[in-house]
């Protein structure tokens, strides 16, 4: 039942992602709406998490000892969607429908629309302080699962984070609670350091956490650090991945511009070509 029955190899997880990469810039395009950018960052990290880490069920997703998997940067959905309907949670024809009237998919989760979805999401910063309260309920329930939360690095800028990031290891829940950072150093407005420079490493390690670094984009070393990361250890623990901004696309590769817009089908048909021809 749980995903951790057999691991999955690295060429199959680097297949996966090329799937759910051609999933995020279809939808985008189809939608005319959406966020291509950060969504294609995150790939590697969601792949490698839901193939080989999550302990979950997508034919039960309420499972009550399932992993949480909180998705604090809520806008990166064709990410989220894509990663879904691949592990099975729902059929990949649902992401025809993304954020169309009536449809599940929306440009934003709903923990009420579609199944595998565990927060609501839409403003930044809340995935971490949502975490501590599904962890402190597992305590109180006896139960054992854990809480996966991935952030953007401009969600960074967020002063809510670092109260959650400051309150993970007061109340002990440096074994319940992992924490991604997608570090792709471009947020809504443009690169991430000229809007406001952080030092994400240092940071989280003045707030108590064990600081993992990773190329975000190369699958064995995020395998690697999401592994390390389940290994328990005194200090909570969070894997920054060092990443790209629409990775994988060239015109949508440290672009900005590519945060929240779609392509036309010339540029769909340019960027699915390149990522079958493993621009990726």
């Amino acid at each position: 039942m749980p995903t951790s029955l057999a691991p999955v190899s690295i060429d199959e997880l680097r297949d996966i992602a090329k799937r759910v990469r051609k999933h995020i810039v279809t939808m985008v395009y189809q939608a005319q709406s959406g966020h291509p950018g950060g969504s294609l960052s995150s790939v590697e990290l969601g792949v490698s998490l839901f193939w080989n880490h999550l302990r979950c069920d997508p034919a039960n997703p309420a499972w009550p000892d399932r992993d949480r998997f909180i998705l604090s940067k809520g806008h990166a959905t064709p990410f989220y969607y894509s990663i879904l309907a691949e592990r099975g949670y729902f059929g990949t024809e649902l992401l025809s429908g993304f954020r169309s009237l009536g449809s599940p998919l929306q440009g934003h989760p709903s923990m009420s629309a579609a199944p595998g979805i565990e927060m609501s999401g839409g403003s930044l910063g809340q995935g971490l302080s949502f975490a501590i309260g599904q962890a402190l309920a597992a305590r109180l329930d006896r139960r054992d699962y854990r809480c996966w939360v991935l952030l953007g690095d401009g969600e960074l800028n967020e002063g809510q984070v670092w109260e959650a990031a400051m309150a993970v290891p007061h109340f002990g829940l440096g074994d319940r609670i992992i924490a991604l950072v997608d570090r792709n150093r471009i947020q809504n407005d443009g690169f991430a350091d000229n809007i406001m420079k952080t030092h994400p490493a240092e940071m989280w390690t003045g707030f108590g956490w064990r600081v993992l670094e990773c190329d975000g984009h190369d699958m064995a070393a995020v395998d690697q650090a999401l592994a390390e990361a389940e290994t328990p250890h005194e200090r909570p623990r969070v894997v920054i991945a060092h990443t790209v901004k629409g990775k994988g696309v060239s015109f949508m590769e440290n672009n900005p511009g590519f945060h929240g817009k779609a392509p036309t089908k010339e540029q769909l048909e340019q960027a699915l070509a390149q990522i079958e021809g493993g621009l990726a």
